[in-house]
């Protein structure tokens, strides 16, 4: 086991240097002791082989109500900053039979046909907003975060799942942000997680009322006819769904735009086809993932590893997405360059097997279509933000910035 002299590398919560601390934390070996905020201690692991095999070992839960005994004597508050992370009953915390049988539930709703479909909707909301943007005189410093990155997921997410009220959106959003805002304090963490509750139940209430041809209407009525999935878990599902569906993507989208403008001679590349847009998307996955780290996972018994180490039981894992991606082991001496014409771009920002984002393919659709649609209509557009800007969000478990200040035009 680790040496209890080595002390826990204490993550940051405000990710103010998500890279740096992805490196540190890849430099103490496949496996490290780090500390969550509120004092909790887990275990990082930074290694792609080895978070590929944990995320398929049965020995690994992600079930805190059998696995964590911090939960379960508890230990955790509902002011943590990860409350939501471990307190729902959905995938994101399900284990064995209960994961499979959600993932079969929502994977018979979230199909690709769906998916597919709402390649002209997203087309046409993506071109909505850039006439929006067109607006901005020339020399106007616009925030393409808040004016495109940022509405286009957030209407998709939305009117997949049929919440069609503005409002409801708008507060959606407030409490999925603060969902990741890992620094965020009590009043705002409880607030956002029983906010969230209350807006679900109200839109399942109204789907139930008025059923549509959406997700949400899509999943009640898997509840209701099947007594396998509980009134908790069908509000706990679409929480997830609707917070990641669009969280992702805005870091992707945001990423993305911000790496093309910050290294020209990339943009260049693809303006002239000696690079595709898939190249940008998967190499924006790689080098600037929009998840750094995923809490949290469970060790059902003591898992022994290389050199002496010991995943203790009932302890918890984080997996270092971040670290992989610019591992140099895995993508060579460059992994911490932006390279749209690297061979191979290795990630695991979508997750591995059973586990992997059932939203992946939407999220790629997405970015597909609103990154060339964007560079097409303003040729000309340049970052307007400083050395060290814009500031990153605080969170060491979203890799994003918190505004994406451009020039449009000249």
């Amino acid at each position: 086991m680790q040496s209890s002299a080595v002390a826990p590398l204490v993550i940051d919560p405000t990710g103010s240097d998500l890279h740096g601390e992805s490196a540190r934390i890849r430099e103490r070996g496949p496996a490290t002791r780090v500390e969550l905020p509120g004092g909790v201690q887990a275990w990082a692991v930074s290694d792609p082989e080895l978070i590929r095999t944990l995320f398929t070992d049965p020995r690994v839960s992600k079930d805190p109500y059998q696995h964590w005994p911090t939960w379960i004597n508890g230990g955790i508050g509902q002011d943590w900053p990860l409350f939501a992370w471990v307190v729902v009953r959905n995938m994101l915390t399900a284990y064995g039979d209960d994961h499979r049988r959600l993932r079969r539930l929502v994977s018979s709703a979230f199909t690709a046909r769906r998916t597919a479909e709402m390649r002209p909707r997203i087309e046409a909301i993506a071109a909505g907003l850039l006439d929006e943007l067109d607006a901005a005189a020339p020399g106007d410093v616009v925030d393409l975060r808040e004016g495109y990155a940022y509405p286009l997921p957030i209407q998709v997410i939305c009117e997949l799942f049929g919440i069609e009220d503005r409002a409801a959106r708008e507060e959606m959003r407030r409490c999925t942000d603060s969902f990741f805002h890992t620094s965020a304090g009590p009043e705002e963490v409880t607030h956002a997680f029983t906010r969230m509750q209350e807006l679900l139940r109200d839109l399942v209430a109204a789907k139930r009322e008025t059923p549509g041809d959406d997700l949400s209407s899509a999943l009640i009525a898997a509840r209701d006819e099947d007594s396998r999935l509980s009134e908790q878990e069908l509000v706990d599902t679409l929480m997830l769904l609707i917070s990641a569906g669009h969280e992702t993507t805005v870091n992707l989208l945001g990423n993305a735009v911000h790496a093309l403008l910050t290294h020209p001679d990339q943009l260049a590349l693809v303006r002239d086809g000696r690079a595709g847009w898939d190249d940008v998307i998967e190499e924006t996955l790689r080098a600037e993932g929009p998840i750094a780290n995923i809490p949290l996972r469970f060790a059902v018994e003591d898992i022994p590893l290389d050199g002496g180490v010991t995943l203790g039981k009932g302890e918890p894992i984080i997996a270092c997405l971040d670290a992989v991606g610019r591992d140099p082991g895995v993508n060579g001496p460059d992994a911490g360059d932006f390279d749209v014409t690297r061979a191979v771009k290795e990630h695991l920002a979508f997750g591995h097997g059973v586990h992997y984002c059932l939203g992946a393919p939407l999220a790629r659709l997405e970015a597909a279509i609103a990154l060339p649609a964007l560079f097409e209509r303003f040729p000309g557009m340049t970052l307007a933000a400083g050395p060290g800007e814009p500031a990153p969000q605080e969170s060491f478990i979203s890799n994003g910035r918190r505004s994406l200040p451009v020039r449009l035009k000249g």
